[in-house]
């Protein structure tokens, strides 16, 4: 946090609820690591714009970064108009061609999923200038428990695997690819990406010294306290020297880890055979999807996540008191978790959860007519800044004109 108090309520409990806020010292922090890193190995590192969307930062993240990396025309857009004079990158599942012409003004780099859009869109990129290359699937999932974000996982849709690329990949084609992509990764650490960086050595190694780049897509928790640089910098070194190429590093939630946080306040309390359930003014649903897409409990301040089974206040395991934390749409599973509290939560209590700035705004939804949180800048010298004023327009336009 940029400025210390006693209780993080204290800091926050002038603002509205909901909002968010994002912390300008963290985005720093984390930017510091990311740099040193390219600077250390020589490889560029890139903001995955998929976690973290709120240009009102790239003018600070450009200071660290290379550039973007964008999921589709929108998003390369975003990154050539709020990150100017920085490489833009796009990967795809898929380009429509009434979209095409327009996403060649934005990118630099265009990653295919599969040889036929490889195929079909190739050369039309190179006559535009762009350096383009496909994705591959080195068949060798790393993932523990997540298999919605797993794309090694049997049967995914992501990357082309060595048995199609032997099919249709030819000498011809291949001469057009400037480099490789792979994307395995998601919250985790360097032992992981070694292995991976093993896989795709034993499936493509004869590919990459054709190659001007590899990049390594994200899922790198770089930020992370724990997380292990000193192999990050050896994979990447080992790549570089191997096969002469430059590497690019395309993590999101490396980039905005643990700066934001979402404040909430309790509407009601309702009891349900034991129960208690605090109904908050901000939803699971609507403002932090991922909770029930992962799924995962964001971390509360002050307060702890019970995991191991549902609790009570009357259950002797948990002695403290413990709610549910729901939101007040109609979806019954609108539920954010059961948390255990040191002293009794009641109406208008504030309740701040952590690492809020990564998939939240840019996943956020208006189901139920909910309204979106607004969002704040907290400055270096602890300041509020709004950036955002969204109302009931924002809600109206995304179903119709609005008038």
């Amino acid at each position: 946090m940029s400025q210390k108090s006693t209780h993080i309520t204290d800091l926050f409990g002038t603002l509205p609820t909901p909002s968010y806020i994002i912390d300008e010292n963290v985005l720093r922090h984390n930017g510091e690591i990311l740099a040193s890193v390219a600077a250390h190995t020589g490889c560029k590192i890139l903001l995955a714009q998929k976690a973290f969307s709120n240009y009102d930062f790239y003018p600070l993240l450009s200071g660290y970064l290379s550039g973007t990396e964008a999921s589709g025309l929108y998003e390369a857009r975003l990154g050539a108009e709020e990150m100017p004079d920085k490489e833009v990158h796009v990967f795809c599942g898929a380009y429509r061609d009434d979209e095409f012409e327009e996403l060649l003004t934005y990118a630099d780099h265009i990653v295919f999923n599969s040889p036929h859009q490889f195929k079909k869109f190739a050369q039309k990129a190179k006559a535009a200038g762009k350096s383009i290359g496909l994705r591959i699937n080195p068949e060798c999932s790393t993932q523990d428990g997540h298999a919605i974000y797993d794309p090694c996982a049997p049967g995914s849709r992501l990357g082309t695997t060595r048995a199609v690329w032997n099919r249709e990949m030819t000498g011809e084609w291949i001469s057009l690819l400037d480099g490789l992509h792979f994307h395995t990764l998601c919250e985790q650490d360097s032992d992981d990406l070694e292995t991976t960086l093993a896989a795709v050595e034993r499936s493509f190694g004869d590919i990459l010294p054709q190659m001007k780049w590899l990049n390594m897509g994200g899922g790198h928790h770089i930020t992370r306290n724990d997380y292990d640089i000193t192999r990050l910098e050896k994979c990447i070194t080992y790549a570089q020297d191997q096969w002469n190429l430059c590497v690019y590093l395309e993590p999101g939630e490396a980039v905005a880890l643990n700066a934001g946080y979402l404040i909430t306040r309790v509407l009601d309390i309702v009891e349900n055979n034991g129960t208690h359930i605090a109904i908050l003014d901000t939803s699971a649903a609507c403002h932090m999807p991922d909770v029930i897409e992962m799924p995962y409990m964001p971390p509360l301040y002050g307060a702890k996540a019970v995991t191991d089974k549902p609790a009570t206040n009357a259950d002797s395991t948990h002695p403290d008191f413990v709610y549910r934390l729901a939101g007040p749409t109609c979806l019954a599973g609108d539920v954010i978790g059961d948390y255990t509290f040191a002293a009794p939560l009641h109406e208008g209590s504030l309740l701040v959860f952590q690492d809020m700035a990564i998939y939240s705004t840019c996943k956020n939804n208006t189901f139920n007519g909910m309204p979106l949180p607004d969002i704040y800048k907290m400055q270096t010298d602890g300041a509020f800044v709004k950036l955002t004023d969204f109302g009931y327009s924002d809600f109206k336009m995304r179903l119709g004109k609005y008038r």
